[in-house]
């Protein structure tokens, strides 16, 4: 009855035909296969025969085990005319901390999770002390290593904590490294649970800032592939140079050319994680692996009908290099797409105190790429969120979103959209392409075109125009 159950559940998902599965059909040859998978792992198929195997020897149905979860956090005060909603970001932290029984591995820009750097008592700031306190006490039971950038003084009180407690920390002087930062945003737990998206380790990305992630639960296939990530991020820690070439170790199969072909909420996907810096030399980048910028190029061309993109910051320039230089290469080619192949695409930017006022010429610019008669559709909105309804917060309430989501993809990432972040800083981000689904339940891709949709139509959202006044968008 195993060896049936086994069978349905690898044909029903394309991951071996019926013919090859009956050569291996007894009990005895899945050991053998399993031993020449792990001493070989030289074809895919293989490999995810190997992860099936795995995941089965828990006695767990394979429908069962790969689940994936969009999450976020919307302000206090903000609230949506919309059924679209998502378990909070808080909540996947503190359910990922409840799983966690050997390890957790956290890679991050800074830490700031109370409130003591604003100097105020802040209610809203519970849920980021509940976390830290949470995460204190499991460091002195099981295995926490963070990765972190060089950070500042003020941001190096929850780390003393964390230290103190057991937590293993490697700061990435990535600054020296590559003359960015370390970005990214993920979190690893017990080798098979995952979270990655856009909030900091800051108490305001749970309560005051507008944020979204995804978390994938008993994936040990994806969380091994974002643990190279980790690794770099950890070998950088106790490094003064990036490796030219990487060690083979930190090497992927897994690309946009080569994705992971696996079961996500019962629907088959094809799901590879990119990550930057791509042009620092020597590369950011493992071998096999997608840089950052790569992946987003990439999403956009093989889109069909539709782009939509929701990022903090949009500007077509190296935002923190000097002399100025500018940088086209997201923007040239959504102008293309739009020119040559009628794609709709539309760009939801925030709009706060410390946005960038050279963002928005460059966005009018592309807003002006709008004509119905030459079915030239490029429009822009700037999405602004009220103030705190108590005190004001320094840096919050803002929409932090880094993602995108086309007709046939999903990209979830944790960068701001500038040269700087694609060529030397070190972000990180899942893609997700469930076109094959033949499911009734919604795809990731839909579920994050409903986010979207969601934002672009509320209250928050503001067309950019060519004659748009900032002044009466913001205030």
């Amino acid at each position: 009855m195993l060896n049936v159950l086994l069978k349905l559940n690898l044909i029903n998902f394309g991951f071996i035909t019926e013919t090859f599965f009956d050569i291996f059909s007894t009990s005895d040859v899945f050991y053998i296969l399993y031993s020449t998978v792990v001493s070989q792992k030289s074809c895919l198929v293989s490999k995810q025969v190997l992860i099936c195997l795995e995941f089965y020897s828990t006695k767990q149905l394979l429908f069962s085990v790969f689940r994936i979860v969009l999450v976020e956090s919307i302000p206090v005060g903000v609230e949506f005319n919309s059924s679209t909603s998502h378990p909070s970001i808080f909540q996947a932290w503190m359910s990922l901390m409840s799983e966690a029984r050997s390890s957790v591995d956290i890679a991050s820009f800074y830490w700031t999770l109370t409130n003591r750097d604003t100097g105020t008592q802040e209610p809203s700031a519970v849920q980021g002390e509940t976390v830290l306190q949470t995460l204190s006490e499991l460091s002195g039971k099981l295995k926490v290593r963070i990765a972190v950038n060089t950070p500042q003084e003020k941001q190096r009180e929850d780390l003393r904590l964390l230290n103190d407690s057991g937590a293993d920390i490697r700061m990435v002087n990535m600054k020296a490294l590559t003359s960015g930062v370390l970005h990214t945003k993920f979190w690893i737990v017990d080798k098979k649970h995952v979270y990655i998206g856009s909030a900091n380790m800051d108490w305001r990305s749970l309560t005051q800032v507008k944020e979204l992630g995804a978390m994938v639960y008993n994936c040990s296939c994806l969380a091994e592939d974002l643990g190279k990530i980790f690794e770099a991020y950890w070998f950088l820690g106790a490094s003064q140079s990036i490796p030219s070439p990487w060690p083979p170790s930190f090497s992927t199969q897994f690309n946009k050319d080569t994705p992971l072909q696996l079961a996500l909420n019962d629907t088959p996907s094809s799901v590879y994680l990119s990550t930057g810096s791509s042009s620092s030399p020597p590369s950011f980048c493992a071998a096999g692996r997608t840089p950052d910028l790569q992946s987003i190029l990439s999403v956009m061309e093989d889109a069909e009908s539709f782009i939509y993109i929701a990022v903090m910051n949009y500007l077509p320039t190296m935002e923190f290099s000097r002399p100025q230089r500018y940088w086209g290469d997201i923007d040239t080619q959504l102008r293309r797409l739009a020119y040559e192949r009628k794609i709709k695409v539309r760009l939801l930017i925030s709009c706060w105190p410390n946005s960038q006022p050279v963002m928005f010429p460059f966005l009018k610019s592309l807003a002006s790429v709008y004509d119905p008669k030459s079915k030239l559709d490029i429009q822009v909105r700037l999405f602004v969120v009220p103030p705190n309804p108590g005190p004001e917060i320094k840096y919050a309430r803002v929409n932090h979103n880094k993602y995108m989501v086309t007709d046939k993809v999903a990209y979830i990432g944790t960068s701001n959209w500038s040269g700087d972040y694609f060529l030397h800083t070190a972000g990180s981000a899942l893609v997700i392409n469930q076109t094959e689904s033949r499911s009734e339940a919604p795809t990731v891709q839909a579920q994050l075109q409903a986010v979207f949709e969601r934002d672009w139509e509320s209250e928050y959202s503001t067309p950019l125009t060519h004659s748009s006044d900032l002044f009466e968008i913001f205030f």
